[in-house]
């Protein structure tokens, strides 16, 4: 029985370029710039409304203080009861 020749093999070089396309790449640039200005705006339009939504709950909240300090017997009850220091 003769032995078989066997031709060495060489791995093949890995190539780099070889990934998967991205919707980055397969999108053209002035939709990808429509999308990124889109994106942008939706990021400011957000802040706007957690910024009036603060201002909102800032002005319940000193509404809301306001109307204790005018309660009797909420200042009564949240009151010290150490009138010496009042002297």
């Amino acid at each position: 029985m003769a032995k078989r020749k066997t031709n060495p093999r060489t791995p093949t070089p890995a190539a780099k370029d070889d990934k998967p396309a991205t919707l980055k790449d397969l999108l053209d640039g002035d939709t990808l710039s429509k999308l990124k200005a889109r994106a942008d705006a939706l990021k400011v339009d957000a802040q706007k409304e957690a910024e009036a939504r603060r201002a909102q709950e800032e002005a319940a909240r000193k509404a809301e203080q306001k109307r204790l300090e005018n309660d009797f017997g909420h200042l009564l009850d949240n009151s010290g009861m150490d009138w010496r220091k009042y002297k």
